[in-house]
Parts: C-alpha cells; structure tokens; sequence
C-alpha cells in the first residue's frame, strides 16, 4: 500500500520497467457562489474545488525525495495545495521520454479538472497519500 511519496519512489523500484512520474500540482477553491455551510466547510479544509496549477513530469531519480519536489515548486510562484502523481512505464529498459509524457500529462489535467481523480495518487504538501471522500 502506497501512503506516501516515499512509497511510491520504493515500489517505482520494483517495477520491471524504468518509470517516469507525471505530477499536477492544483490549487483549492471555492466557487464564487458557495453557500454559507459550503464556504465554513471550506475554512476547515474541506470541500471546494481542485483546479491544476502547474504540471511536471520526472523519473525517480530527478526527484528522489518530496522535499526536492516542494523545493522546485516553490520557483514556479504557483501555490498549491495536493499534487496528483501518475506512473508511466518504460519499454524495453528504456524510460519513458519527456515528450513522450506530454500527451498523457494533458489528459491527466483534463482528467483532474472534469473532477475524475480516481487513477491519481493525491499527496498533500508533506508528499503524504490523502484520501478523498
């Protein structure tokens, strides 16, 4: 079981073929026409809306510990407040390209704004797993 960011660089590991990690960094909001109960929700962390801020893709190896990750957000000046992190498997030894990322990266935002998250591991800014309800 995968509960961290950790724990997923060690199962990357295992894995037959290389892996290249896709992340979307998003944003939570709340709609300008939240009732009161949705916006005191909100203040306590709760619902609200998850809108992608910025996305990267890396292997394990470029980010090897969160903290990497959260250093080099921070350049981009887009806050943010869960990471939505995706696997892609490499063929042959070889480990999935940047470019060949691009087109799944654009789903996977797409995917994350249409609301389905399901597929995605969703980490807090600790790198730790947080389940959605």
């Amino acid at each position: 079981m995968i509960s961290s960011y950790q724990d997923l660089v060690k199962a990357s590991q295992n894995e037959h073929e290389p892996q290249r990690f896709l992340f979307v960094f998003c944003k939570a909001e709340l709609p300008d026409d939240a009732s009161a109960a949705e916006r005191a929700a909100f203040q306590r962390g709760e619902g609200g809306a998850l809108t992608p801020v910025t996305c990267v893709d890396k292997t394990p190896g470029e980010a090897p510990d969160f903290t990497v990750l959260a250093e080099e957000s921070r350049t981009t000046g887009q806050d943010w407040d869960m990471v939505f992190v995706a696997a892609m498997s490499g063929r042959g030894g070889i480990e999935p390209s940047s470019d060949e990322a691009q087109q799944p990266m654009t789903m996977m935002v797409e995917s994350i704004r249409m609301g389905n998250v399901g597929n995605y591991l969703p980490l807090d800014k600790a790198g730790q797993a947080v389940s959605l309800v």
